[in-house]
């Protein structure tokens, strides 16, 4: 597995080595060993999988302290705009973004550390999406910002009329409302 850096500091692309031949192809997403020796303070504790179909945009969310959470997030089937923003307030990229295409095809994973909110926006037909967490899930503790916020002003390289939103991440507010607590 290689690592790439993002034009944010600590948002990473992992590369995984996937051999294929004739009978179709086989990586390790995840090991443990490796993991331990690259990113010692991180323990993922659980997976999460979703399907959604074209034009689907989940995010941008986080969770608040002491929930906050690390993510090693993929795509297991189909292509999206994976999205995140800095939210450490010490950062000298705080309320940038970085954005990077994952896809089942180019096996691509990005680490998102604790202190950034994500989101993802379906560019194919459908997409399966997996990500480990490094901390329970609170809903107590979710938060947002906006995806169309105009201080961000993402590129979400979609038709702004074809995105789908669910009613919770519609009605998020715009970073200049947030304090950050990271």
């Amino acid at each position: 597995m290689t690592i790439e850096p993002t034009k944010i500091k600590d948002l990473l692309i992992l590369q995984p080595k996937v051999y294929g031949d004739q009978r179709g192809y086989f990586f390790e997403s995840y090991e443990k060993a490796w993991w331990t020796k690259n990113f010692p303070s991180v323990e993922f504790i659980q997976d999460n999988e979703s399907k959604s179909k074209k034009g689907v945009l989940r995010g941008l969310h986080f969770q608040l302290p002491p929930f906050e959470q690390a993510k090693l997030v993929r795509v297991i089937e189909g292509e999206v705009l994976d999205v995140a923003v800095d939210l450490r307030k010490d950062s000298p990229t705080y309320g940038q973004y970085d954005a990077v295409v994952l896809s089942g095809e180019n096996k691509r994973q990005l680490f998102v550390p604790r202190g950034f909110a994500h989101g993802f926006l379906v560019l194919s037909d459908e997409a399966i999406f997996s990500y480990k967490v490094d901390n329970a899930y609170a809903p107590d503790h979710e938060a947002g910002i906006i995806w169309n916020d105009s201080e961000l002003a993402i590129d979400w390289k979609f038709a702004i009329e074809e995105i789908t939103l669910s009613d919770k991440d519609a009605k998020l507010p715009e970073l200049s409302q947030f304090n950050s607590p990271f």
